[in-house]
């Protein structure tokens, strides 16, 4: 037997158990459901700038990592001001009724059930208007976070 000829083994079977590896892990994560009225939700405090009641709920993930799932919960009435996100974010609203309007844009009014997509550090606003607060589950994909459009990038 040759030293490349044993390299080579030696490199499938690094591969084979590193394939093996990521098999195992992946079929180990749980499937997950959540209600934003389930009483286990964990919710916490959103940014400071966020209008007073503000929740945040992690679903799924890390929120310092990419691709964390998060509830926002919002007030009845409170508007969050102007703010971008490093991630583009991807939202449906549960509930409530939430005005959004992003930077040089129409406003939109999403209802219960609509989507919404928002691109990377675009420049927003949001209102919960009537009287039930608003929960919109949202998708980023890297770390979870808002600033204030006063805050430099």
């Amino acid at each position: 037997m040759t030293k490349d000829w044993l390299t080579k083994c030696m490199l499938v079977i690094l591969a084979l158990v590193a394939v093996w590896a990521y098999t195992q892990a992946a079929a180990q994560e749980q499937a997950v459901t959540r209600d934003a009225q389930d009483p286990q939700l964990q919710w916490g405090p959103c940014p400071a700038f966020m209008p007073t009641g503000c929740g945040l709920a992690i679903l799924h993930g890390d929120p310092a990592k990419p691709n964390a799932d998060v509830f926002l919960r919002i007030p009845a009435p409170a508007t969050i001001p102007e703010h971008w996100h490093t991630s583009a974010e991807r939202m449906v609203l549960v509930a409530g009724e939430l005005a959004v309007r992003y930077q040089n844009q129409a406003e939109v009014v999403l209802l219960p059930g609509m989507y919404a997509y928002g691109p990377a550090k675009l420049p927003h606003t949001a209102s919960c208007r009537g009287s039930t607060a608003c929960v919109l589950f949202i998708a980023f994909e890297s770390a979870v976070d808002a600033v204030p459009v006063s805050q430099p990038e």
